[in-house]
C-alpha cells in the first residue's frame, strides 16, 4: 500500500524522526508499516495526531497526519488529503448494523488518506476487507497535519448542511458518531 511513497532514512535533528529514532526506527517506510499495523480506534486527544504514538492506535485522521507531519520533515512531498464518500457497510465493515438501525442506505463520511501522484495510500486499519473500496468521493481536499483539529470536522459539517440542511446535517451527524464507536 504506501510503496508507492518514497523512502528516506529518517534525520536524526528532525523533532518526529527524533521521538522515532528512540524507538528503534529507520526509515519513512518501517513508520508508514507500524502505523498501518496500528489498530483503528480514537485516542483521548482525537485531533492531535501525537497521540498515536503515545496510545499505539489512531483513526484515519491522526494516523495520516502524522504521517504528513513527518513526510514533511523529511521533505517527501505528499499530501493529507480529506474526502467525502458514501460510507456504507460494504466499504466500511462494522457500520451496517447503525446505518440499518436508522434506515439509511448510507451517509457522508469524511476520510482521509494520503496522495502521493493522483494515487490514494489509506494506512488507516490493516488487513481489511472489503466488499467494495472506496474510490469515489463527493469532494476531496487537501490540509495540514496542523489544520486537522478544525478543518477536517468543519469541512464535513458543512458539506452536510449543504446537502441535508441543518436540522437533518445534525440527525446525520449523531448517526456517523454511533457508526465511529462501531468500528473501535
Amino acid at each position: 500500500m504506501y510503496s508507492i511513497l518514497p523512502n528516506k532514512a529518517l534525520n536524526p535533528h528532525g523533532t518526529l524522526s527524533d521521538i522515532f529514532i528512540g524507538m528503534g526506527f529507520e526509515s519513512f517506510h518501517q513508520i508508514c508499516e507500524w502505523i498501518w499495523h496500528l489498530p483503528y480506534g480514537r485516542t483521548h486527544h482525537s485531533h492531535q495526531y501525537m497521540s498515536v504514538i503515545e496510545e499505539q492506535k489512531g483513526t484515519c485522521s491522526t494516523k495520516h497526519a502524522l504521517l504528513k507531519a513527518l513526510a514533511d520533515e523529511l521533505g517527501i512531498d505528499v499530501v493529507l488529503t480529506v474526502g467525502i464518500y458514501a460510507m456504507t457497510e460494504a466499504n466500511t465493515p462494522g457500520v451496517g448494523k447503525v446505518l440499518e438501525q436508522f434506515k439509511q442506505d448510507f451517509i457522508p463520511e469524511a476520510h482521509c488518506y494520503l496522495t502521493y501522484q493522483n494515487h490514494r495510500v489509506d494506512l488507516t486499519r490493516f488487513m481489511l476487507v472489503t466488499s467494495e473500496p472506496i474510490t469515489e468521493f463527493f469532494v476531496e481536499k487537501s490540509i495540514t497535519a496542523n489544520e486537522l483539529s478544525t478543518a477536517k470536522s468543519t469541512f464535513h459539517y458543512t458539506f452536510l448542511k449543504n446537502m441535508f440542511g441543518r436540522e437533518k446535517a445534525a440527525k446525520i451527524w449523531m448517526i456517523r458518531e454511533r457508526c465511529i464507536q462501531a468500528l473501535s
